[in-house]
């Protein structure tokens, strides 16, 4: 490595750590006289008058209806609504926002209307009519919201690569907050941008700004999961993790991703999958970049990640560390990783910015580290508070990282924002409400061993803090609410996911324990050449996925016997396989591979195929004819639409043979499609409907998610058909372009088709809101649908 590039970025370092040993000095002899104790005082009596309240019933009905658990997330915000509430709660929340993430003075008067606007729009989102109903931050909210703003593709771009990532997600990382930590970068990231444009942008630019955003936010926000959780985690050894920290350092001094070369550690795929992405997404951010910013933004990089490297090299058992070693790599990596994003959007930097970014980042940052001391203290993470927990009794010298936090509040209020009331309000409710959350997640005995311990150096100052912290009221804030509710919806999602994946393999099972067809005696000199050939056809690699749609919604959903529906479920399958047997026939599309083998007139011949499609279809009737535990004028029914359907869907593949070689409309294709695929999802779910007598209203809704499913599936298959991969699709690819077959991709482009794809997958959860019961299979079932790669 350049040895002038290294003397370069080591300047830069010790640049900013002599920055941020002046400033520990500042706070270390404000600790020491205890200066900052005769302000806050001052400060908290006058706070203190708009957050204690004395009518004790009303306090009393508040606290119980205010318990700000993730699973009431709409309920409170309803009833913060409900008492009047919701306005300052989100201003309080949004003005904190400002602050940390932005860098702003709550006392401008732009910033004051920004924030204002802010609000008004957060607080008609939240109290919009039907919200709670809503499944709310879902991909299809997501994707409406960017239809909305004209920024689809860079929305399926971002999606895709927040699935990709979930997956790589090792074990031994937590997947949700990983999931979290990114969403919070590209949100945050969002925002930054969304609150410095002009509001007279056109809409044009502003589309580009926000593709721009969207895309620079995943790029930074992927350092989070696969840089710092990667490195605090047990996942690479530590040989790996010192190599993979040299791969990172080279990087941020010479500014280009070295090659990864050959990788010996056991987690070699993980790397290769890492390096490819974080390669990606650093040329994204450098690309974007002013070249009068890029050493600003280098500069920065490297003091943030060699601090943090700094601190993860500590050990817990080194008695030795001294309060500058402490301290100094807390300012530093606080304050350049928000540096770094305002560099990251080449945002413009108003009067005082740096220097506020500087003095806040270790407010934000020792609150944090007090929250997760006992966490750190397991992991044998060194941080101020886990370093004076282990050693306090032998080091006297230690500074108290709890009364160093109020200082840094004290310089804050004072030094930094100049005694503003509303940046006063702000801080000292973040600061009480931590405390409450730390006592209730521990436990009022756990609290005060805690508050003996670090509070032990100013008792007087300390019963201040604790009355406030058993009294004191709103100071709850929505980005810790939003925090808990998206950490429970993404568990809530996995945990589904899991059970989604584990119940079609159960049911997949049971389902081919019963469909094989058994051979029957015959009479001399003829074979059953027809049962077995079907038998081929049904026990290629099927995914089976209409019939499992059935067997839960019969059975999860209606509550209706598995043994009652068996003969439906069977029926739904012999009726797929005898299509895909018509489909792949010479006269039809020709193809020689279904299901990972060869087709069924490539192993018998064609008339064989032809009588065992017709076999499988009249297996099916007969299926259906046997369902005794039913009502027969039910059952009839059912059998009606079986056989309308089986209609419709070879209208569907007539249309289809009328096509080939014909340029379609995308009317006309997204109609052939129904008939092709739609119809068939249709009857997987009305079948079972029409036997559990649901009402007209709710067939609707299915056949209404069905027919979106469906050509969402096909827009799926054929985008699959074009960047797939043979190996895991069981056919070859490029089959529709030999045929020279009308598709999604050929009349849209592979771009256009995966938007229309999820405007059908929006449509399709749309209409599952009007289901009434519960349709989390049917949910994930749609989610597998696009997100497949077979």
């Amino acid at each position: 490595m350049n040895e002038e590039l290294i003397k370069n970025a080591d300047a830069s370092y010790q640049a900013a750590e002599q920055k941020a040993a002046k400033y520990f000095q500042e706070l270390y002899l404000q600790v020491m006289d205890k200066s900052y104790v005769p302000a806050l005082l001052k400060d908290i009596h006058s706070w203190k008058q708009n957050h204690i309240h004395h009518h004790k019933l009303l306090s009393l009905f508040s606290k119980r209806k205010k318990k700000t658990d993730s699973n009431g997330y709409y309920r409170y915000i309803r009833w913060l609504d409900y008492t009047g509430k919701l306005d300052n709660y989100l201003d309080r929340s949004i003005s904190y926002l400002f602050m940390r993430d932005l860098g702003k003075a709550l006392s401008s008067t732009d910033t004051q209307s920004k924030v204002r606007q802010v609000v008004d729009h957060l607080k008609n989102n939240l109290t919009e009519s039907g919200k709670e109903e809503k499944d709310s931050f879902s991909m299809a909210e997501l994707y409406r919201w960017a239809e909305s703003e004209g920024i689809e593709s860079t929305m399926i771009w971002v999606l895709d690569k927040l699935k990709s990532v979930t997956i790589h997600i090792p074990k031994g990382m937590e997947a949700e907050h990983a999931q979290r930590k990114l969403i919070k970068i590209i949100a945050g990231v969002m925002m930054h941008v969304m609150v410095e444009m002009d509001e007279e942008i056109s809409p044009f630019e502003r589309r580009q700004k926000l593709e721009k955003a969207l895309r620079l936010g995943y790029s930074y926000g992927l350092t989070y999961p696969f840089i710092d959780d990667l490195l605090d985690s047990h996942v690479l050894s530590n040989k790996e993790k010192k190599e993979y920290s040299q791969l990172i350092q080279t990087t941020l001094i010479t500014g280009t991703v070295p090659e990864l070369g050959e990788w010996n550690g056991k987690n070699v795929s993980l790397i290769h999958y890492i390096h490819s992405e974080l390669r990606e997404a650093y040329e994204t951010i450098k690309a974007n970049q002013r070249q009068d910013t890029l050493k600003s933004f280098f500069d920065q990089s490297y003091v943030f990640f060699n601090s943090q490297e700094i601190d993860r090299e500590k050990e817990l058992s080194n008695a030795n560390y001294t309060n500058e070693d402490l301290y100094i790599p807390v300012i530093l990596k606080s304050s350049s990783s928000r540096l770094i994003v305002r560099s990251v959007i080449n945002a413009p930097l108003d009067e005082g910015f740096d220097n506020r970014t500087f003095y806040y980042g270790i407010y934000n940052q020792l609150a944090d580290d007090f929250a997760d001391m006992f966490d750190d203290l397991k992991e044998g993470a060194v941080t101020p508070y886990t370093y004076f927990l282990t050693y306090h009794k032998q080091r006297p010298d230690l500074i108290n990282p709890f009364e160093l936090y109020w200082a840094v509040i004290a310089n804050l209020i004072h030094h930094v924002y100049q005694s503003d009331l509303k940046t006063t309000e702000v801080i000292l409710d973040r600061a009480i409400n931590g405390l409450k959350r730390f006592k209730e997640r521990m436990g009022t005995a756990k609290y005060k061993e805690v508050m003996d311990l670090f509070a032990s150096g100013n008792p007087n100052f300390n019963r201040v803090i604790q009355k406030m912290v058993d009294k004191a009221d709103d100071v709850d804030f929505f980005d810790k609410l939003l925090r808990d509710h998206i950490i429970s919806i993404l568990k809530k999602e996995r945990r589904e996911q899991d059970e989604f994946l584990n119940e079609i393999e159960t049911v997949r099972e049971q389902i081919n324990d019963r469909l094989k067809i058994p051979q029957e005696a015959l009479i001399a000199m003829m074979d059953d050449s027809i049962t077995e050939a079907s038998n081929y056809s049904l026990f290629g690699d099927g995914k089976r996925l209409r019939p499992i749609v059935a067997w839960e919604l019969a059975v999860k959903g209606y509550g209706l016997k598995p043994s009652a529906v068996m003969p439906v479920i069977k029926s739904l399958e012999y009726m797929h396989t005898a299509s895909l047997i018509f489909d792949d026939l010479p006269s039809q599309d020709n193809a020689a591979i279904r299901r990972g083998r060869p087709t069924l007139h490539e192993v018998y011949n064609t008339a064989t195929a032809e009588l065992a499609g017709l076999f499988l279809t009249q297996k099916a009737v007969e299926e259906q004819a046997s369902l005794y535990e039913f009502d027969a004028k039910t059952v009839l029914k059912m059998i009606q639409y079986s056989a309308h359907m089986t209609q419709n869907m070879c209208k569907g593949q007539a249309m289809d043979l009328a096509s080939k070689g014909k340029p379609l409309t995308l009317e006309q294709l997204t109609n052939m499609s129904f008939y092709k695929t739609g119809i068939a999802f249709e009857a997987s779910v009305i079948m079972p409907a029409i036997l559990a007598e649901a009402k007209e209203s709710e067939l609707e809704a299915l056949k209404n998610f069905a027919r979106h499913a469906g050509i969402a599936f096909q827009i799926k298959d054929d985008l699959l058909d074009v960047e797939g991969d043979d190996t895991k699709l069981g056919k070859p690819i490029g089959i529709d372009k030999q045929n020279n077959n009308s598709t999604f991709v050929s009349i849209l482009g592979a771009e256009e088709a995966r938007k229309e794809m999820w405007e059908q997958y929006c449509l399709a959860m749309e209409a599952l809101q009007e289901v009434p019961r519960d349709i989390t299979f049917l949910k994930h079932l749609l989610n597998y649908m696009v997100n497949r790669d077979h």
